[in-house]
């Protein structure tokens, strides 16, 4: 590809980006929308998170791990157990890690 079209190509990416970000900000009222759909996009954003999450802490290479002595899922479990007990996301996270990493390198899992 010439500099050229390497340009217009990235310039048409950022347009068709914006367009499809800005869609909903550019009207001065409210879009009308269904009640059910209202009611489904409030769970868009949890499902997108356990999209990506899960098949990090269940799967290695592409395949699901074989072995119960994987600091992965003591971390997640540890961090879900802290997040029900405490309802702070940050102290979720620093939890999660802290167990993963004490596993990982104090155990060599």
């Amino acid at each position: 590809m010439s500099s050229w079209e390497i340009f217009f190509t990235i310039l048409g990416m950022a347009a068709v980006t914006l367009l499809c970000r800005a869609f909903f900000l550019l009207p001065e009222q409210e879009l009308p929308m269904p009640r059910w759909l209202r009611e489904g996009l409030r769970y868009a954003p949890i499902a997108a998170l356990a999209a990506v999450v899960v098949p990090e802490v269940v799967m290695t290479q592409g395949h699901l791990i074989h072995t119960w002595k994987d600091a992965r899922i003591f971390g997640a479990l540890a961090g879900l157990a802290f997040y029900v007990w405490r309802k702070d996301l940050f102290g979720t996270i620093v939890c999660g890690t802290g167990v993963m990493l004490a596993l990982r390198f104090g155990l060599g899992w």
